[in-house]
């Protein structure tokens, strides 16, 4: 199919936009499974905190790692493809979960998770850069962030709520059964990708040495980092916390959660939105990105020693807060590299700041649990898990605000001579 009959076939971008954002609502319902049932599972399979941390863990260490492999087979093999590769393998593994019966057999379902997630956001950053225009690109971020933000609202109160009546191991299966679904829409779609086009020099892939050497990969890495500690960290033990440290029953806990998690998407929502309409009154691209992510690190700086000292109603004012900022930033993440990156280089800039993005998930979880497990018993044991979650907010401010350069497109010919 020559280049001009694909254009001509290929589905509305709106319409790629929504079903990739879809995917990224089911990925983080699936990944979320574990947190909304950690005080049911760790009693059920016997887990301490720390074994607990470990699970999380081994999820991100794949995860990560796949994450440049990923991007890699996205620009060999095309996004469509490795994209509905990654949800069959998620999907299988979400649904198998409910079938272990000890540690070794759920670690291994969680890296076997991690490795079908890790191509989600490669994958789609490439798919957008290629085929949404770029006056809609703020946009079309939105609604992914809002995607994969408003699916551990819904994962949360509806997982948290069957699981309070069914246990936890029906509810796996019936997440994994429905994740399977996704694929036959998918199957449809018609995209310009680079596995599909006709190949030309403008659309040939960037070599990697070329983008690691971009000062802005290495910026916004590191506040991805940043974000992702606080981020991973809340995902993973917050309703845990608010069940043993604030009394919550798993019912109450599932719709605080759920709410908190739902505004963080409707944040998003609006601030792709924003972010267009910024750059379109003549505000450059770099004001109207790194604007949303400082103030998010600063109000995460304040929520997270908030939560785990102050009165109930100040604790969620905090989490609420930082919910709002959190999701307002999330457009940034992956508008920054699609602007800078562009078509060609899109995939594995993502894959490489993905990669750095995700290492709080395999350390602060972990590293969570052990302090957890430290300070024993009561709400205290969490405070120095919040405390350096705290901290970790001044890493990110310097990533996004003193490395990370203008926001513009690079020209990749200059930068690879």
């Amino acid at each position: 199919m020559t280049d001009t009959a694909l254009k001509q076939r290929r589905t509305g971008p709106m319409v790629l936009v929504g079903l990739i954002a879809l995917s990224l609502f089911i990925n983080y319902i699936d990944r979320g499974n574990l947190a909304t049932g950690a005080v049911q599972i760790s009693k059920d399979l016997h887990l301490s905190t720390t074994a607990y941390g470990s699970l999380l863990s081994a999820f991100y260490l794949t995860y990560t790692l796949c994450q440049l492999p990923g991007g890699a087979l996205a620009d060999r093999w095309g996004g469509k493809l490795v994209l509905g590769l990654g949800a069959l393998l998620w999907s299988i593994s979400t649904l198998m979960t409910a079938f272990v019966s000890g540690f070794f057999g759920l670690i291994v379902l969680r890296m076997l998770l991690g490795m079908g997630e890790s191509v989600a956001f490669s994958t789609s950053s490439k798919l957008i850069a290629a085929n949404v225009p770029a006056r809609k690109i703020g946009l079309a971020n939105g609604i992914i962030g809002f995607g994969y933000l408003v699916g551990p609202a819904v994962g949360t109160l509806v997982g948290g709520k069957l699981m309070a009546v069914w246990d936890w191991r029906p509810v796996f299966i019936l997440f994994g059964a429905l994740s399977l679904l996704w694929l036959l829409p998918w199957s449809r779609v018609r995209v310009l990708d680079s596995a599909t086009d006709a190949a030309s020099a403008d659309a040939a892939p960037v070599p990697l040495r070329a983008i690691l050497r971009q000062r802005g990969l290495w910026g916004a890495g590191i506040g991805h980092f940043a974000g992702n500690w606080n981020w991973y960290f809340v995902l993973g033990y917050l309703p845990m916390y608010l069940q043993n440290a604030r009394g919550f029953a798993l019912s109450e806990m599932a719709s605080v959660v759920s709410a908190a998690y739902l505004v963080n998407a409707v944040a998003a929502l609006f601030g792709g939105w924003a972010i267009d309409r910024a750059i379109a009154s003549g505000r450059s691209a770099s004001l109207a990105c790194k604007v949303p992510m400082a103030l998010a690190h600063a109000i995460g700086l304040f929520a997270m020693l908030a939560i785990p000292t102050m009165p109930l109603p100040v604790c969620l004012a905090a989490l609420f807060a930082y919910q709002i900022f959190l999701g307002l930033s999330s457009p940034g993440y992956f508008i920054i590299p699609q602007i800078m990156a562009g078509p060609r280089a899109a995939a594995r800039w993502v894959g490489v700041q993905n990669m750095i993005g995700n290492l709080p998930g395999i350390i602060a979880t972990l590293f969570a649990g052990i302090l957890i497990d430290a300070g024993g018993k009561g709400g205290g044991s969490y405070f120095w898990a919040f405390a350096l979650a705290a901290a970790i907010n001044v890493v990110g401010l310097v990533g996004w605000l003193l490395i990370l350069p203008r926001v513009e497109a690079i020209d990749w010919e200059q930068a690879k001579a």
